[in-house]
């Protein structure tokens, strides 16, 4: 049986839902989300609105596939109402000699150590804060879209064990290793 599907997902204050053909369309002060209800394995799960909850069910609770989809798209459902409700950050830091970030324009530089700047284009929907030379915040109402941007600008400059340079998520912690002996 689903944890996460098992409990009806409540509306915050300030947050609506409703659905119009298997999209879920949530409304909240930070904007709007849509989730689709007719993925590949459309018609395994039901979804309705009660007063201020959002019930999931599975159609058929013996099949697996439709008790895995039934937490899929409560999970799915509490990451929008949460994202237009207060949205989701990732903070990150370099370090490194020389390192340092920037945003200019719809563009996040980063002076990662290469022989040229790394320029990565914002997606639509986030945006990026500098804090510091060498410390950003990514944010956006997408939980999915923030953390695959994040882990994109995080492979630039891997995480070195040996010399503790890199890209960083703030609480990331590295072991670090110790180099060769002579």
């Amino acid at each position: 049986m689903s944890r996460a599907g098992k409990y009806p997902v409540n509306l915050k204050e300030g947050v609506s839902a409703a659905i119009a053909g298997n999209v879920l369309t949530v409304k909240g002060p930070k904007g709007e989300m849509k989730v689709a209800l007719d993925t590949k394995h459309a018609g395994l799960v039901d979804v309705t609105i009660e007063a201020d909850k959002i019930v999931v069910t599975p159609k058929d609770a013996e099949d697996k596939l439709s008790r895995t989809m039934w937490g899929t798209t409560t999970r799915n459902i509490r990451a929008a109402i949460e994202g237009v409700s207060e949205g989701f950050k990732k903070e990150m830091y370099m370090n490194g000699v020389g390192y340092k970030a920037s945003v200019n324009g719809n563009k996040l530089v980063l002076v990662a150590g290469y022989s040229h700047d790394v320029i990565m284009e914002i997606p639509a929907g986030l945006s990026v804060q500098v804090t510091g030379p060498t410390e950003f915040i990514i944010s956006g109402i997408d939980k999915c879209l923030v953390g695959q941007f994040a882990d994109k600008v995080h492979k630039v400059r891997k995480a070195d064990p040996y010399k503790g340079k890199g890209i960083f998520y703030k609480g990331e912690r590295i072991r670090r290793k110790e180099g060769k002996k002579k």
